[in-house]
């Protein structure tokens, strides 16, 4: 391996990256130093290669003679995050040399749980029932064949990450609770004693998340002997004649080019590509005006697998929605208003699709939760859990507490009020009139009964009438879209004809059709992280025994 002289620390703009793109080129398929890898671009008609959007249009080749660096590993991982440090975990756990190639200063991920399933205890055809929920909730366009992959392999996946890190600061470890003290969820199987055993892994309480049990498992990975490489972000896949990928380029930070051989297998784990608004605009049209909750994720690993003659996933992508920072009890049906301060849906409805309703909003994904001082009483009668006045305190940017516990003291925006016309201050309503007309027009319909307006369950009618009053201003931002390009139960890489790429594999939100559906299903707590971390693990072992 040749001794690098890259730096590890600092960060390459995106502006850096677009400037010199723009002035060298980035390609899908280039010579390495040596000459040993003949370049060769996807042909004309090709997934990406000469039509539809500049993201899939290939690139000319990098100029060999730019590459001023190489480096050769039996295992490339492109991404250190919540799939890609799993990925090189677990390659080098089956005896591959490894490096992985960053683009930013230190390894990102983000949310707090991954979920799995304990094999042992749990029965097969619960685990099917299980997979098949899932899928109807992606409206049956996943492929069933990578649910299966996560069901069967996340148990393993999940708790060697966990053993891994052990006894370092803030290591992931198994969530358990007084029910289930063993911190294993039966899930069952209707009308059997069948049962599949879910569990999660967390490494803390908020503010504590992925970010920091990420980085503590980048910090084990580098200490068992995996190369790190930050600031250096991957531009092109190098492929041989066969088409097969044989290695990376980068761009270190002082503009030059590095080129990383892999022997065996290349694992593009880049993120989601929310940050680049073409691509939004092309797959996800209706998150365009929303804000966005992470920075940089621009698609990258996409575009490279595209530019080799990969192929997105045809569906409408999927997109994850929601907001568990500004207050609790974020899925019980207590009244919802927009900023404008009228009521707009039947409020039982799953967190993740309310979205649905602000897309055409002036200011899209803010709406208000409203509630007063019977809440525990009313969350109790639908068979909720609800949060008590001394943790709902937590919430609320107004209390005077000394240490906030369990939230992003920064996301808070829980508000009490002892008028409907201070409430709707507090949480920034534009029309209080109608704010005010639409609580009255709420509480004729709890005392009637019958929901005229939406058809919202008798059951969940509680009016607004006692004071204190309680609102939740809701921001649900796009945290993620977990929709990429297609690929095999192998995890490699797919063209358009459905064969693999060879030597390609694909990870985390890099890679599609496990959800498919148009939102993020809630109903299995941290599967999108569960899913990443599996999928890492799977891809990272398969490259290495390839």
């Amino acid at each position: 391996m040749t001794e690098t002289n890259l730096s590890r620390r600092g960060f390459l703009t995106l502006g850096t990256v677009a400037a010199a793109t723009a002035a060298v080129g980035i390609a899908g398929c280039a010579p390495s130093a040596d000459g040993g890898n003949e370049a060769s671009l996807p042909e004309a008609g090709a997934s990406g290669a000469n039509d539809g959007p500049s993201f899939m249009q290939a690139p000319e080749p990098i100029d060999p003679s730019s590459i001023t660096e190489t480096h050769d590993y039996d295992v490339v991982v492109i991404g250190a995050g919540t799939a890609g440090v799993p990925a090189a975990i677990s390659a080098h756990k089956n005896g591959a040399s490894v490096c992985v190639v960053q683009k930013e200063l230190t390894p990102i991920s983000q949310g707090n749980t991954a979920a799995g399933i304990k094999l042992e205890g749990s029965d097969e055809a619960a685990i099917q029932h299980l997979i098949t929920r899932t899928l109807g909730e992606n409206q049956y366009r996943s492929k069933r064949a990578l649910l299966d992959l996560w069901a069967h392999r996340s148990g393993e996946a999940i708790e060697y990450m966990a053993e891994y890190s052990q006894g370092m600061e803030n290591a992931p470890t198994l969530s358990k609770n007084d029910r289930y003290p063993d911190g294993y969820l039966p899930v069952e199987y209707p009308g059997t004693d069948l049962k599949v055993l879910t569990f999660s892994m967390r490494c803390g309480v908020k503010p504590i998340c992925w970010q920091d049990g990420i980085t503590t498992l980048a910090q084990a990975a580098e200490a068992n002997g995996i190369d790190f490489f930050y600031e250096t972000p991957g531009v092109q896949l190098v492929q041989d004649d066969s088409g097969a990928v044989t290695g990376v380029i980068c761009q270190a930070k002082n503009g030059d080019y590095v080129q990383f051989n892999a022997a065996k297998g290349v694992v593009v784990a880049t993120g989601d590509y929310q940050n680049d608004e073409e691509m939004v605009a092309y797959y996800l049209p209706d998150m365009a005006n929303f804000d966005k909750k992470q920075m940089n994720k621009t698609g990258d690993g996409h575009k490279m697998i595209l530019w080799a003659g990969g192929q997105m996933e045809r569906v409408g992508h999927t997109k994850m929605v929601h907001d568990f920072d500004s207050g609790p009890m974020f899925n019980e049906p207590f009244m919802a208003v927009k900023l404008s301060g009228e009521r707009f849906c039947d409020e039982y409805i799953d967190m993740s699709l309310i979205n649905n309703f602000l897309i055409e909003d002036e200011k899209p994904g803010y709406y208000c939760q409203i509630f007063d001082a019977n809440y525990m009483r009313d969350v109790e009668n639908w068979g909720g859990k609800p949060t008590d006045p001394e943790a709902l305190a937590m919430y609320m940017p107004e209390e005077d507490i000394a240490e906030r516990t369990g939230v992003r003291p920064d996301l808070i925006a829980t508000f009490k009020a002892d008028t409907l016309d201070e409430l709707a201050t507090k949480l920034g309503i534009t029309d209080t009139s109608a704010f005010k007309a639409a609580v009255e027009r709420y509480n004729e319909l709890c005392a009637k009964g019958a929901d005229d307006d939406f058809g919202k369950d008798p059951k969940y009618l509680k009016p607004v009438a006692q004071a204190p009053f309680y609102g939740i201003q809701k921001h649900v931002r796009l945290s993620a879209i977990v929709s990429g390009v297609n690929v095999d139960e192998e995890l490699r890489a797919l063209r358009e004809d459905g064969s693999p790429i060879e030597g390609l594999y694909v990870a985390g939100n890099t890679a599609g059709q496990f959800y498919s559906g148009v939102d993020y299903p809630l109903s299995i707590a941290g599967l999108s992280i569960g899913r990443a971390i599996t999928f890492g693990y799977v891809a990272g072992e398969n490259a290495a025994l390839r």
